[in-house]
């Protein structure tokens, strides 16, 4: 089956969908539409992990389970439905790139960070630093190695990376970790707590480093540093006291 009869396609609405790997009954991609969306991945050529992933169950003899989660939807109870689906399963075992546009209002979080997130005092930073925004790289249950690894590889950084003396983790506009920069290396040239593959590019770097001194971690872990980004800015890179 690879649509659904106009019929039910009418009744269905839009709707949240599963992708199941069927050697393992674990689901591997979670995603939102409406009319034959589901069955959209099937015919995907564009390199990604769920294309591989679809592939290595096809050359096992399989197809992917496809199931729906929940139907009868507006558009936005399924991006909350999408989204919420995704931290519970947790996106670092799924295929998706991104959390959904429904974690607007809120992800996953221990009620620590949700308080650190939505008190943080804002902090003026006084050191020459750059921030490094990791909203795709983030997740519930991050171990501090994960974080580390996150935080510093890779991106498309400038000489100016030379002149900051600290790295600042950035999530939802508020510091989650404070490094100290030893030396800016090539992409993919150190060894990581996750596998890089695919990554590899000359135009971008990755750091090695050690958390930041206590008097300098204190001062900005678990406050606010929204103020120095751009409203609507792209780059997940900002320099601070580096000029």
């Amino acid at each position: 089956m690879n649509r659904f009869p106009p019929k039910v396609a009418e009744q269905l609405k839009f709707y949240v969908y599963l992708y199941i790997d069927p050697r393992t009954d674990r689901p591997f991609y979670i995603g939102k539409g409406k009319g034959n969306r589901a069955f959209s991945h099937l015919d995907e050529v564009k390199e990604s992990d769920k294309v591989r992933l679809i592939k290595e169950i096809r050359d096992s003899g399989y197809e992917p389970k496809i199931e729906l989660l929940k139907y009868g939807l507006t558009e936005e109870d399924a991006l909350l439905v999408e989204s919420t689906a995704i931290d519970l399963l947790d996106i670092g075992n799924l295929t998706n790139q991104s959390r959904g546009h429904g974690s607007k209002h809120g992800a996953r979080a221990s009620v620590e960070e949700v308080i650190a997130t939505l008190a943080a005092e804002p902090v003026e930073i006084t050191e020459p630093a750059i921030l490094i925004n990791i909203k795709r790289g983030y997740r519930y249950g991050l171990k501090p190695i994960e974080l580390y690894d996150q935080t510093r590889s890779s991106w498309r950084v400038g000489p100016k990376r030379d002149r900051a003396k600290y790295a600042m983790a950035v999530y939802k506009g508020v510091v989650r970790e404070v490094y100290e920069i030893t030396v800016w290396v090539p992409a993919c040239s150190t060894m990581h707590s996750f596998d890089r593959v695919g990554e590899a590019d000359p135009n971008r770097w990755e750091f090695v480093g050690t958390v930041a001194p206590e008097q300098i971690r204190s001062k900005y872990k678990d406050r606010s540093v929204a103020r120095y980004r751009k409203s609507g800015a792209q780059n997940p890179i900002m320099y601070v006291n580096c000029d």
